[in-house]
């Protein structure tokens, strides 16, 4: 796994023995350290054949010469470069010294590129008897990109990592006792506040929905906030972000079948994950705006006092709900997150979750589903930062007709909607709990895969990191230019 990041930028460390040279544009292939029959091999390859690709192997040089694909919409050329540096992966990461070389004038491109690369470099190997002890780093040479650019997208992957490796542990080490413990040395190491509350002073806070889902659980759950403030912010009120921390999910008495759904339920909190990736990479971004971070935790079993389908349970607002299937438990703990959320007096709070097969049925892995009742231009600054990262959002609406399906004959509303529209019935849940600016992203599609794909590798994906880390620093600007 690539951790850092180191830049040559002197003309003559142009000359590259072994590793991979990127090209942006066909006029590039004349600036490099290549004989005239090289450059001639590599032009006809890359722009009459049109290869993606090519070798150049011999006595003096080993190099992997890659071309970026070209596309008219911004967001897809930086995602083939993203991908085009998960492709070469492969032969960096064997090698002792992995290095790029680019001279182009399109830096973007190359973060891109670097990007992928190090995404595809990441692997979960502290179960392994074979884990390699010393991770390598990246050489990039180029005259054109700043020290400080790849440092900040370093601070970025890294977050990623953190978000990834979270989701990838299994429950038997994380539990909600242990994920508290985690919180605490990421804020030690990145440099943010943090706080747990225990059982009983969960208990006292009346955070009902988390006490009813946890009641099957032989272990207790915890409730965590993390607080990046800066000393001087540039807002007058935070950015409160919500993670769905379901550090494992049987779907209690409602029991989830085995195959393709409870054997991948540790990730059912890579909604907190996320929201802990991103608060890491914000602190070490030093970004000028106030984010919190709020952390319920717990696992879903069904123990000898776990809750029942039927149980009614209330909320501090006085909200009643009859839980009608105790799978449906991500947004009972997010209700306690969302009204805990008030406290702060929050610009915008974003939640973050794995909360329906529905939304990856929907629109599968591709991207995450959104809805909620913020400003249009909040959702669209939101919108945009996962474009320039190539986490999209599509938005659901939440239409008042599907507040029918909540309705319940003993409490205000149920846990469950019906047949049809279960991503949206959802939402319309937890707007129940919200009277401030609110989105609500439903991450199940891409958080986690068995296989992997380009450089969202097998496990947890650490989907929503980039995105919210994007629309953070693209906030941050905004400000800053005001």
């Amino acid at each position: 796994m690539l951790t850092a990041i180191t830049l040559k930028n002197s003309p003559e460390n142009n000359h590259l023995k072994e590793g991979v040279i990127f090209i942006s544009s066909k006029d590039e292939i004349d600036t490099l350290s290549l004989n005239l029959k090289d450059k001639t091999f590599v032009s006809l390859k890359l722009y009459e054949k049109n290869m993606d690709q090519v070798w150049l192997s011999n006595d003096a040089q080993r190099l992997l010469i890659i071309k970026q694909k070209d596309h008219s919409e911004e967001s897809y050329k930086l995602e083939y470069a993203r991908k085009a540096g998960s492709g070469v992966w492969s032969f960096l990461k064997d090698t002792d010294i992995p290095a790029v070389l680019y001279n182009g004038e399109a830096v973007h491109l190359l973060l891109a590129f670097i990007e992928g690369l190090m995404l595809a470099s990441y692997s979960f190997q502290k179960y392994r008897s074979d884990k390699k002890n010393t991770p390598p780093t990246l050489e990039v040479i180029s005259t054109k990109v700043r020290e400080t650019s790849l440092l900040e997208l370093e601070h970025k992957i890294n977050a990623t990592y953190e978000a990834r490796t979270l989701v990838n542990e299994p429950t038997i080490f994380l539990t909600a006792l242990q994920l508290s413990e985690e919180i605490k040395k990421l804020g030690i190491k990145y440099g943010f506040a943090t706080e747990s509350y225990d059982e009983t002073q969960i208990a006292s806070l009346k955070m009902e929905g988390l006490l009813a889902v946890n009641a099957g659980s032989e272990l207790p759950p915890t409730f965590n906030t993390l607080h990046h403030k800066p000393k001087v912010p540039t807002t007058e009120r935070p950015i409160v972000l919500v993670g769905k921390g379901v550090v494992y999910d049987t779907g209690g008495l409602s029991l989830k079948p085995t195959a393709n759904s409870m054997d991948m339920m540790k990730s059912d909190m890579a909604g907190a994950a996320a929201v802990i990736g991103a608060i890491c990479a914000a602190a070490k971004l030093a970004l000028p705006i106030e984010i919190i971070g709020l952390i319920p935790a717990t696992d879903n079993r069904p123990g000898y006092n776990a809750i029942t389908p039927g149980d009614v349970i209330t909320y501090p607002n006085g909200k009643s709900v009859e839980i009608l299937n105790t799978d449906a438990e991500g947004r009972l703990i997010l209700a306690d997150a969302l009204l805990f959320a008030k406290k702060y007096d929050p610009h915008l709070v974003i939640d973050v979750a794995t909360l329906t097969g529905s939304a990856a049925a929907a629109i599968g892995k591709e991207g995450a589903v959104m809805m909620g009742n913020a400003n249009d231009e909040q959702k669209q600054n939101l919108k945009q930062a996962g474009q320039e990262v190539f986490e999209r959002l599509v938005e659901f609406p939440l239409w008042e007709e599907y507040d029918d399906q909540l309705k319940s004959t003993i409490a205000d509303i149920t846990n469950l909607g019906g047949s049809t529209g279960g991503a949206i019935t959802a939402g319309k849940f937890l707007q129940h709990f919200v009277d401030f600016d609110w989105i609500h992203l439903d991450i199940a599609g891409p958080a986690y895969s068995k296989s992997g794909e380009n450089y969202r590798t097998a496990g947890g994906s650490g989907f929503g990191v980039r995105l919210l880390t994007q629309f953070l620093c693209n906030i941050s600007k905004q400000h800053d230019e005001h």
